[in-house]
Order: C-alpha cells, then structure tokens, then sequence
C-alpha cells in the first residue's frame, strides 16, 4: 500500500468481538457498528443492536443525527442477517456493509476507505456491500444483493 495512504487498525477488543459475533448461536439478527477514532487511527466499536431489521438498522443510523455525525462521512456495519432462501432453508450470513455517502471530508474519506479491506479481511468477511445513502439499506436490498450468493 502507498506510505501517503492513511490506514487503520482494528482494535484488539474489536477483533476478539467480531470471532465471538461469527460464531454467534443466536438465530435473531444482529448488527456491530464501528467507527474510526482518527485520533487513535483505530477502528473501534460505536454500538451493537439485537434482534433489528434491516430497516430498523437504517432508522438507528439516520445520516443527519448528531449522535452520530461520522455518518456524514462512513461507517462500517458487520450485520448477521436470518436469510429464508426460495428452497426454504435459512442461513445467517454476515454481511459487511460500508456506508459511504457523497460529500464527506476528504480525510475521513481516506482513512474508511484505506481501513475497510484491512476490516473486511480481519473479519474474515466475504459478503462485502457499500451504501451512498443509508436509506438504501431496506430488507429488499438486502434480500437482492444476498441473491447473488446461492
């Protein structure tokens, strides 16, 4: 990677966080947000949600709420989300879902996007989704893009 490219790490409790979630028994869905501390370029948990619909997801994570103005710029969600396939079997994938709408600070922009493969790789995540605008992140979009990995 370039020397100028600003990447972060994924802080240690957040690792350890993230193996418990994978291997998580409950069948609820559930979602770990995280931000960046730009002070400690680390890549730090903001919050988990239990049992929460996708939609409910996106009213949690309203782009204009001062309680959470580094959705102006990003955010990185690991989502388990219960997935009725067509032949009636469930699965519960993890989904990574980077939220990266337009306009953000130029800085901030550099350092989610230098630490998203870093996160998605320490995660071990493959179901990999970025959003411009959070009220793109329905059940139906969800549903469509999980489509694509029978």
């Amino acid at each position: 990677m370039s020397e100028s490219l600003v990447v972060c790490d994924v802080a240690e409790d957040l690792v350890e966080k993230l193996r418990k979630f994978r291997f998580r028994k409950e069948t609820n869905n559930a979602a770990i947000i995280m931000k960046i501390d730009k002070d400690k370029r680390l890549v730090v948990l903001d919050e988990e949600l239990e049992g929460i619909s996708p939609d409910e997801l996106k009213d949690e994570l309203p782009e204009r709420q001062p309680r959470y103005p580094f959705l102006r710029s990003k955010t990185f969600i690991v989502y388990s989300y219960k997935y009725q396939h067509d032949d009636g079997r469930v699965s519960y994938p993890l989904c990574f879902i980077f939220s990266s709408p337009v306009g953000c600070k130029p800085e901030q922009q550099m350092m989610y996007a230098g630490s998203k493969n870093k996160l998605v790789q320490t995660a071990e995540l493959t179901k990999v989704f970025e959003i411009r605008n959070t009220e793109d992140l329905t059940e139906e979009w969800l549903r469509e893009k999980l489509g694509f990995f029978h």
